[in-house]
Protein backbone atom coordinates (compact mmCIF):
# COMPACT_ATOMS: atom_id res chain seq x y z
CA UNK A 1 0.00 0.00 0.00
CA UNK A 2 1.41 3.63 -1.28
CA UNK A 3 2.05 6.17 1.59
CA UNK A 4 -0.06 9.08 0.78
CA UNK A 5 2.47 11.54 3.24
CA UNK A 6 5.77 9.74 0.88
CA UNK A 7 3.09 10.30 -2.58
CA UNK A 8 2.49 13.94 -1.88
CA UNK A 9 6.75 14.62 -0.89
CA UNK A 10 7.77 13.26 -4.03
CA UNK A 11 5.21 15.07 -6.02
CA UNK A 12 6.28 17.78 -4.25
CA UNK A 13 9.64 17.76 -5.36
CA UNK A 14 8.67 16.98 -8.80
CA UNK A 15 6.91 19.58 -8.78
CA UNK A 16 9.51 22.04 -8.01
CA UNK A 17 12.43 20.16 -10.39
CA UNK A 18 9.15 21.56 -13.71
CA UNK A 19 8.70 24.97 -12.01
CA UNK A 20 12.94 25.63 -11.57
CA UNK A 21 13.40 24.22 -15.62
CA UNK A 22 10.62 25.71 -16.61
CA UNK A 23 12.03 29.11 -18.94
CA UNK A 24 8.73 30.97 -17.97
CA UNK A 25 5.88 30.53 -15.61
CA UNK A 26 4.72 27.03 -15.98
CA UNK A 27 1.16 26.58 -15.20
CA UNK A 28 -0.97 24.15 -12.98
CA UNK A 29 -2.50 22.35 -16.19
CA UNK A 30 0.95 22.26 -17.78
CA UNK A 31 2.44 21.09 -14.47
CA UNK A 32 -0.71 18.71 -13.88
CA UNK A 33 -0.26 17.09 -17.54
CA UNK A 34 3.62 16.15 -16.50
CA UNK A 35 3.24 14.58 -13.54
CA UNK A 36 0.20 12.67 -14.94
CA UNK A 37 2.41 11.44 -17.39
CA UNK A 38 5.22 10.41 -14.77
CA UNK A 39 3.03 8.74 -11.96
CA UNK A 40 0.70 7.09 -14.54
CA UNK A 41 -2.36 8.25 -12.66
CA UNK A 42 -4.67 11.81 -12.38
CA UNK A 43 -3.23 14.86 -10.71
CA UNK A 44 -6.32 16.64 -10.05
CA UNK A 45 -5.52 20.87 -10.30
CA UNK A 46 -7.07 21.05 -6.25
CA UNK A 47 -4.01 18.76 -5.67
CA UNK A 48 -2.10 20.27 -6.84
CA UNK A 49 -2.92 23.66 -5.78
CA UNK A 50 -2.19 22.17 -2.21
CA UNK A 51 1.26 20.57 -2.98
CA UNK A 52 2.24 24.54 -4.54
CA UNK A 53 0.73 25.94 -1.15
CA UNK A 54 3.43 23.66 0.42
CA UNK A 55 6.50 25.06 -1.93
CA UNK A 56 5.82 28.57 -1.15
CA UNK A 57 5.33 28.15 2.45
CA UNK A 58 8.70 26.09 2.29
CA UNK A 59 10.56 29.10 0.09
CA UNK A 60 9.23 31.90 1.79
CA UNK A 61 11.36 31.02 4.99
CA UNK A 62 13.94 32.69 5.63
CA UNK A 63 16.50 30.21 4.79
CA UNK A 64 15.97 30.57 1.06
CA UNK A 65 17.24 33.65 -1.25
CA UNK A 66 14.28 32.67 -3.84
CA UNK A 67 11.01 32.63 -3.55
CA UNK A 68 7.96 30.81 -5.22
CA UNK A 69 5.71 33.53 -7.31
CA UNK A 70 2.32 33.13 -9.28
CA UNK A 71 3.01 35.52 -12.20
CA UNK A 72 1.74 36.01 -15.54
CA UNK A 73 -0.82 32.75 -14.99
CA UNK A 74 1.66 30.99 -13.98
CA UNK A 75 4.72 30.44 -11.08
CA UNK A 76 7.79 30.76 -10.93
CA UNK A 77 10.77 31.34 -8.52
CA UNK A 78 11.86 34.02 -8.42
CA UNK A 79 14.79 36.21 -6.23
CA UNK A 80 13.59 37.57 -2.78
CA UNK A 81 13.29 41.04 -2.43
CA UNK A 82 16.08 41.80 -0.08
CA UNK A 83 19.05 40.41 -2.41
CA UNK A 84 17.58 41.68 -5.81
CA UNK A 85 20.35 44.50 -5.41
CA UNK A 86 22.99 41.90 -5.93
CA UNK A 87 21.54 39.97 -8.37
CA UNK A 88 21.02 43.73 -10.22
CA UNK A 89 24.56 44.04 -9.87
CA UNK A 90 25.37 40.97 -11.32
CA UNK A 91 23.07 41.71 -14.26
CA UNK A 92 24.21 45.30 -14.72
CA UNK A 93 28.33 43.82 -14.82
CA UNK A 94 27.55 40.60 -17.50
CA UNK A 95 25.35 42.53 -19.94
CA UNK A 96 26.37 43.94 -22.58
CA UNK A 97 23.66 45.88 -23.89
CA UNK A 98 20.94 47.34 -22.52
CA UNK A 99 17.57 48.68 -23.86
CA UNK A 100 17.85 52.00 -25.41
CA UNK A 101 15.58 55.23 -24.78
CA UNK A 102 13.79 54.92 -27.59
CA UNK A 103 12.85 51.01 -27.77
CA UNK A 104 11.58 52.01 -23.72
CA UNK A 105 9.35 54.92 -25.03
CA UNK A 106 7.94 52.33 -27.70
CA UNK A 107 7.59 49.37 -25.66
CA UNK A 108 5.91 51.74 -22.85
CA UNK A 109 2.98 52.88 -26.04
CA UNK A 110 2.50 49.65 -26.78
CA UNK A 111 1.76 48.10 -23.23
CA UNK A 112 -0.86 50.69 -23.00
CA UNK A 113 -1.80 51.15 -26.14
CA UNK A 114 -1.99 47.68 -27.24
CA UNK A 115 -2.69 45.98 -29.67
CA UNK A 116 -1.64 48.71 -31.36
CA UNK A 117 -0.21 49.20 -34.99
CA UNK A 118 3.16 51.03 -36.16
CA UNK A 119 1.68 53.87 -37.71
CA UNK A 120 -0.18 54.70 -34.55
CA UNK A 121 3.89 54.41 -32.54
CA UNK A 122 5.50 56.57 -35.03
CA UNK A 123 2.68 59.24 -34.78
CA UNK A 124 2.80 59.46 -30.68
CA UNK A 125 6.85 59.48 -31.19
CA UNK A 126 7.24 61.54 -33.71
CA UNK A 127 9.89 59.15 -34.85
CA UNK A 128 10.22 56.06 -37.44
CA UNK A 129 10.17 53.20 -34.65
CA UNK A 130 11.51 50.12 -37.06
CA UNK A 131 14.59 49.39 -35.54
CA UNK A 132 13.12 49.53 -31.83
CA UNK A 133 10.08 47.59 -32.66
CA UNK A 134 12.28 45.30 -34.37
CA UNK A 135 15.03 45.01 -31.03
CA UNK A 136 11.38 44.29 -28.93
CA UNK A 137 10.40 41.66 -31.12
CA UNK A 138 13.70 40.25 -30.93
CA UNK A 139 14.22 40.17 -26.93
CA UNK A 140 10.99 38.38 -27.72
CA UNK A 141 8.90 41.70 -25.40
CA UNK A 142 6.42 42.36 -27.83
CA UNK A 143 4.63 39.66 -30.33
CA UNK A 144 2.69 40.34 -33.65
CA UNK A 145 -0.83 40.22 -32.55
CA UNK A 146 -2.84 39.98 -36.24
CA UNK A 147 -3.53 42.57 -38.55
CA UNK A 148 -5.53 45.85 -38.10
CA UNK A 149 -8.79 46.12 -40.33
CA UNK A 150 -7.67 49.25 -42.21
CA UNK A 151 -6.39 50.06 -45.43
CA UNK A 152 -3.27 47.74 -46.11
CA UNK A 153 -3.92 46.24 -43.17
CA UNK A 154 -1.07 47.02 -41.53
CA UNK A 155 0.25 45.02 -38.39
CA UNK A 156 -0.46 45.21 -34.56
CA UNK A 157 1.82 44.49 -31.89
CA UNK A 158 1.07 43.90 -28.27
CA UNK A 159 3.38 42.85 -25.27
CA UNK A 160 4.28 38.93 -24.17
CA UNK A 161 4.67 37.09 -21.25
CA UNK A 162 8.29 37.77 -21.19
CA UNK A 163 7.20 41.11 -20.67
CA UNK A 164 4.85 40.21 -17.71
CA UNK A 165 7.61 38.45 -15.87
CA UNK A 166 10.60 40.89 -17.03
CA UNK A 167 8.49 43.70 -14.82
CA UNK A 168 6.76 41.45 -12.60
CA UNK A 169 3.41 41.99 -13.39
CA UNK A 170 0.22 39.44 -12.57
CA UNK A 171 -1.79 41.33 -15.50
CA UNK A 172 -1.73 44.38 -17.07
CA UNK A 173 -3.49 45.93 -14.90
CA UNK A 174 -1.08 46.41 -12.70
CA UNK A 175 0.87 48.79 -14.95
CA UNK A 176 1.40 51.88 -13.20
CA UNK A 177 -1.24 55.09 -14.10
CA UNK A 178 0.35 58.47 -15.19
CA UNK A 179 -0.10 59.99 -11.90
CA UNK A 180 2.57 57.46 -10.61
CA UNK A 181 5.38 59.28 -12.42
CA UNK A 182 7.01 61.71 -11.40
CA UNK A 183 10.25 63.29 -12.56
CA UNK A 184 13.43 62.34 -12.15
CA UNK A 185 12.65 59.06 -9.98
CA UNK A 186 10.51 57.89 -12.74
CA UNK A 187 12.18 58.97 -15.68
CA UNK A 188 13.76 55.74 -17.84
CA UNK A 189 16.39 55.33 -20.68
CA UNK A 190 18.75 58.51 -22.01
CA UNK A 191 18.53 61.94 -22.38
CA UNK A 192 17.90 63.33 -25.86
CA UNK A 193 20.40 62.80 -28.58
CA UNK A 194 21.86 59.99 -26.51
CA UNK A 195 20.29 57.08 -28.53
CA UNK A 196 23.29 54.34 -27.91
CA UNK A 197 24.23 55.07 -24.44
CA UNK A 198 22.46 52.41 -21.68
CA UNK A 199 19.13 52.76 -20.23
CA UNK A 200 18.58 51.85 -16.34
CA UNK A 201 17.65 48.55 -16.19
CA UNK A 202 19.59 45.63 -18.03
CA UNK A 203 18.42 43.63 -20.35
CA UNK A 204 20.41 40.52 -22.52
CA UNK A 205 20.88 40.08 -25.84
Amino acid sequence: MRDPVRMDYHMQLHTEALIFAAEEPITICEMADCLEEVAGTKVSEGELEGVLDAVAAKYAEEGYAFELVNIAGGYQFLTKGAYQQTVGIHLKLSTKRRLSRSALETLAIIAYKQPVPKAELEKIRGVNCDYAVQKLLEKELIEIRGREEAPGRPLIYGTTTKFMDYFGLGSLCELPTPRDFRQPDSEVGKPEGEENERAARPLAE
